[in-house]
């Protein structure tokens, strides 16, 4: 059985459906990233899993647990990072963190122990007796996340985390992702920063009308995706004729040329390289170098759901 199984998931507000029958799986160790634009149902998914609502038909499991039947139990093995903060300005930062422990129900040394190295892990061991009010917008972000681990969740939802912070505390917390991943937990991160997904995701979902419409490892969204390709071309000189030519070939949707520089677009590249440098060979055209531009995350997703991310 999966860490996570979501089977035919329904939630329904008045008459309108946030979250369609939608099926995910997710297996432990993972870091999934989860993306879909304004509105797709990715954070009401969220709140169903954490047992902050009511599943309105289907099923969700935590580590084999009914969010439905057990949602206390289920609460106590989730971290919960929300995009809204979750912290209080009036308390100091450890008075913050053993606030979210002691609702854990830690006590005692081991309370104690979780306090300090969760601030010691977000950086805060230092500023732990300063209020949030003094606080960057990082600093009361990577609070948050102490505030979310230190009970050693089984599984952490990070829910943009790093909305408006700086380059710096984003690193950190990007960092943080991967070091929390690799002391045993798994994480759902979601985010409208493609690259942040990218580089940390074992697999990537991603949820538009309330659908699960495509899942897998970049690489295999990338298979999925209808894509055109790039070319970069550097080359000695232009030739107009030559630019022309490729213009003209059917198989080619848009030739830009600038400088030494000739950038092509077209549906497959393997099949109609040779075209090209025929091409530019019958109008001695030297060519310097020869790359391909492979679609990121930000493409296939437009690509698959049509609009973009914050649409």
């Amino acid at each position: 059985m999966s860490f996570i199984q979501i089977k035919d998931a329904v939630k329904k507000y008045d008459s309108k459906v946030s979250v369609d029958h939608l099926n995910l799986t997710i297996e432990q160790g993972e870091v999934f990233g989860l993306l879909g634009p304004n509105g797709a149902g990715k954070s009401t998914t969220i709140k169903m899993l954490s047992g902050l609502l009511k599943i309105d038909q289907g099923e969700m499991t935590l580590d084999g647990i009914s969010v439905k039947t057990d949602p206390l139990e289920i609460k106590r093995r989730i971290g919960l990072v929300p995009q809204d903060l979750a912290i209080y300005e009036n308390l100091s930062a450890r008075e913050n963190v053993t606030f979210f422990a002691k609702l854990y129900g830690l006590r005692g040394s081991l309370l104690k122990e979780r306090v300090d190295e969760a601030l010691e892990f977000v950086a805060l061991a230092d500023r732990q007796r300063e209020k949030p009010s003094s606080f960057s917008g990082g600093m009361k972000r990577r609070l948050n996340i102490a505030c979310a681990i230190m009970h050693h969740p089984k599984l952490i939802i990070m829910d943009e985390p790093t909305v408006g912070i700086d380059p710096q505390s984003r690193n950190h917390i990007l960092e943080s992702v991967r070091k929390l991943n690799q002391m045993g937990s798994t994480i759902i991160y979601t985010s409208h920063y493609m690259e942040e997904v990218a580089a940390i995701s074992t697999r990537v979902g991603i949820i538009d009308h309330g659908h699960l419409i495509a899942c897998g490892t970049e690489k295999e969204l990338r298979s999925k995706a209808a894509q055109e390709e790039k070319i970069m071309i550097q080359v000695d000189k232009l030739n107009q004729a030559a630019i022309q030519e490729l213009n003209d070939h059917p198989r080619i949707n848009q030739v830009t040329a600038q400088n030494q520089t000739i950038e092509i677009t077209l549906s497959s590249s393997q099949a109609y390289l040779q075209d090209i440098l025929f091409i530019l060979s019958k109008h001695l055209v030297r060519i310097q170098t020869l790359s391909q531009i492979e679609p990121d995350l930000e493409v296939l997703f437009l690509s698959l759901t049509g609009r973009k991310l914050r649409d």
